[in-house]
């Protein structure tokens, strides 16, 4: 996450400095943003299946190093293809994400996983804190040296996992692999086996397609609208990462043991959505630092919504379900981009006839409304209850055996 959080700040400007036109820059950053998705959306359940049979060590070793080799595509790129090529790669290898999500679910007892999902929340902060300012600071020196320090942490996580990361699951507990699990379409029928399980599937989609706002035009409409250079935006961005280890580090646990996993993700959700209507309307760069503290117990809403996802598959399918999940976020991503970036590039573009540079943040606060009033119906305390204590029962009895289609 230090690496990615690294080249922040960077890549945008890299990619409209190729173009050149500012809103024709966004529109393809927008492109790159979608086939990035679009690798995460195919390769995730492949990863998550093959974790499922190999282990998840090896997967998770194996994505770093093609994260490296990545990043340093990215620092060589002479043009906008090789910098294409690059996000492909990246697309690729970066999937792993839900196998770490399955180690954790691994090691982790049930009612405890909330609090564990919200620590690796708090890694993705450590990342978002330090890498963009980092990143931002680099950039000032040169613009391919945070892609060069970037490879850097990427080769390092990889080291790291081949001389100490122990394996998380055990050989008999592991899942024959079949191509029908391994690909988006066949890992999604895992989400419809249960009905609170695809409500609540439905409701991350929301909030997922929610999310791409913020990687596909924060940095383009802060330069915009409040002229942030390279280190304002890297700095802005450490702080939105310092307010989410807060979150997920420190007050996700209390907050989940007092309120419950459903009461957390509600809470989540609707801040974030006043978090996105304060970034849209901000008339200064302070109200939109303030919005940013708005936005920060958004850190809630992932640890409870994985809490409550987990309890819902045996030990066997945790890697098809994470997989599962990366595969919805890599869908969001596939269309997340492109609509925020389009909406952005018209509400700035000289044909428009309204001069809304914050479009794209109310559409966001829309769907994230949408996704908590969707959650809040599927784990009504009336029905939940019973499923949630069923399926936490159902998982304590399954055997750790190999499994065939």
């Amino acid at each position: 996450m230090l690496g990615f959080g690294i080249i922040i700040p960077v890549l945008p400007r890299l990619v409209v400095g190729f173009v050149g036109d500012p809103a024709q820059g966004a529109i393809v950053y927008g492109l790159f943003g979608t086939i990035w998705a679009v690798m995460q959306f195919v390769f995730s359940p492949l990863l998550g299946a093959l974790s499922d049979r190999f282990g998840r060590r090896p997967v998770l070793i194996l994505s770093a190093l093609g994260l490296g080799v990545d990043y340093i595509v990215m620092a060589l790129a002479p043009n906008l293809a090789w910098l294409f090529v690059g996000r492909i790669i990246s697309g690729i290898t970066s999937a792993s994400f839900a196998t770490a999500s399955a180690y954790v679910a691994d090691v982790t007892p049930t009612d405890k996983r909330a609090a564990a999902f919200g620590m690796v929340g708090a890694a993705w902060g450590v990342g978002f804190i330090l890498g963009p300012a980092f990143g931002g600071v680099l950039g000032g020196i040169g613009p391919r040296l945070p892609f060069w320090a970037a490879a850097i942490m990427s080769l390092a996580s990889a080291s790291y996992g081949l001389i100490v990361l122990p394996e998380s699951l055990s050989s008999t507990a592991r899942h024959v692999f079949s191509w029908r699990r391994a690909n988006p379409a066949g890992s999604l029928t895992l989400l419809r086996s249960h009905r609170e399980l695809f409500g609540l599937a439905t409701s991350m989609f929301l909030n997922f397609l929610a999310f791409q706002v913020l990687p596909s035009v924060y940095v383009l409409y802060a330069g915009y609208r409040y002229g942030w250079d390279t280190t304002t935006v890297g700095l802005t961005l450490a702080l939105v990462g310092a307010l989410n280890i807060l979150v997920q580090g420190v007050l996700v646990r209390p907050i989940i043991s007092r309120f419950g996993e459903r009461t957390s993700l509600l809470i989540g959700l609707l801040f974030g959505a006043a978090g996105y209507v304060v970034y849209g309307l901000a008339p200064n760069g302070t109200i939109f630092l303030a919005g940013i503290a708005v936005f920060a117990p958004i850190g809630l809403a992932g640890p409870a919504v994985q809490g409550l996802m987990t309890r819902r598959v045996s030990p066997s399918e945790q890697g098809q379900l994470q997989g599962a999940n990366a595969s919805i976020q890599g869908l969001t991503g596939v269309f997340g981009p492109i609509i925020f970036t389009l909406i952005y590039a018209w509400f700035i573009g000289s044909r428009a006839s309204l001069g809304l540079p914050g479009a794209p943040f109310f559409l966001a606060a829309l769907l994230m409304t949408s996704a908590a009033t969707l959650a809040a119906r599927v784990t009504r305390p009336a029905t939940s209850t019973r499923d949630i204590s069923a399926f936490s029962k159902a998982e304590d009895l399954v055997t750790p055996v190999m499994r065939e289609e």
